[in-house]
């Protein structure tokens, strides 16, 4: 990861570089950062990950952009600020910062947080590091971990027991590279639904398993995922993840866990677990366990048209071709609690036991 003061060389390289010489030159500044989107990216099974292939845009200060160009900047010295200071700013309070920028000054939050993206990508660091932390926190950790933290007036070692929170969980922090681990877990398991989290803690299922347990609570925030990444790689750990059975399980929550998104995939290699494999709800599982369903909405349908067609992930994987086109042919989708209709534990004593034993089950 990048340090502090390579990050504020980095930003002062492209304010002289960029703009500042070419308008002393007297040409038109431009800012040039790589294209955000699944058709800019290539994935390699060595790799892990989702990778850039290096089309780029290009921001050029003419009447039509100069309001984005200027926002650009503003951000950028901002950002400069924020690092060399040692603080942080929120995604929003940036949103809020930008109303003294008079003319540019951003009207809607999605505006500035695009703008913000555009700068890391054009940067080739991650939002933390240029001092824009989000809003929501990075997930719930419960079960045979120890995660080492420090107090942050001493100095001082803090050791955090992730069985000792009782009913609550451990909510894992916005920056995590300071974290170290000591367990002696089985693997880890990343869970889609907050409730299915709960009824694991409840039971106290990581005792019975020997595993560490996360709560996902849908898409993974990237503290999380680096979080579960780091933990992996420290302890040598498998990853396990258990979704729903639709199309937002399948291609949203465990495609971004594993191999990252088109729109970040600068960033990819920090924030990804490639060694995580699908223990969520199957079309087979549906089959199987003669699960209650839900009708596939249009949306879905159209998600999975679009993962067959254009995801390289998924077209890298038969398994996945597969299990999606069933998922379409069988016109359904399945929730994680479904599996209650057997017992409020089915889950605990069948359903995961058998998944994990079984792993011609999985998906990779």
């Amino acid at each position: 990861m990048t340090k502090k003061n390579e990050v504020v060389n980095k930003i002062k390289e492209v304010a002289t570089k960029d703009v500042y010489n070419k308008i002393k030159k007297k040409k038109q500044p431009e800012l040039k950062m790589p294209l955000r989107a699944l058709s800019n990216v290539k994935y390699d099974p060595k790799d892990g990950y989702f990778e850039l292939l290096g089309k780029m845009k290009e921001r050029t200060l003419t009447a039509s952009t100069i309001k984005t160009f200027a926002q650009t900047l503003r951000m950028l010295s901002h950002a400069k600020n924020v690092v060399e200071t040692d603080d942080i700013t929120t995604k929003r309070e940036m949103y809020y910062i930008s109303k003294n920028w008079k003319e540019a000054a951003f009207k809607e939050q999605p505006e500035s947080d695009t703008v913000m993206e555009d700068i890391e990508a054009m940067m080739m660091v991650n939002r933390e590091q240029l001092g824009f932390i989000p809003e929501e926190k990075g997930g719930e950790i419960a079960g045979k971990l120890i995660v080492v933290d420090k107090d942050t007036d001493t100095g001082k070692p803090i050791r955090i027991d992730c069985t000792k929170f009782g009913s609550g969980a451990y909510s894992i922090p916005i920056s995590v590279e300071h974290l170290k681990f000591e367990t002696n877990a089985k693997f880890i398991m990343a869970v889609e639904t907050a409730g299915m989290f709960q009824r694991l803690v409840k039971h106290k299922y990581w005792q019975k398993a020997n595993c560490i347990l996360i709560s996902m609570g849908g898409v993974p925030t990237r503290a999380l995922r680096r979080f579960i990444r780091r933990l992996s790689d420290a302890k040598k750990l498998p990853v396990y993840v258990f979704t729903d059975g639709d199309p937002y399980g399948m291609g949203n929550i465990y495609r971004t866990l594993k191999v990252g998104s088109g729109n970040a995939a600068h960033i990819n290699e920090y924030f990804c677990v490639p060694n995580a494999k699908f223990i969520g709800i199957t079309p087979q599982d549906i089959e199987d366990y003669k699960l209650p369903s839900h009708p596939l909405k249009d949306i879905d349908i159209k998600k999975v048209k679009d993962m067959l067609k254009n995801d390289p992930f998924i077209l890298h994987h038969k398994e996945w071709q597969k299990a999606l086109q069933k998922l379409v042919k069988m016109k359904v989708r399945a929730e994680q609690q479904a599996l209650a209709k057997h017992g409020l534990n089915f889950v605990i004593s069948d359903y995961l036991p058998k998944k994990l034993k079984d792993k011609k089950t999985w998906l990779p």
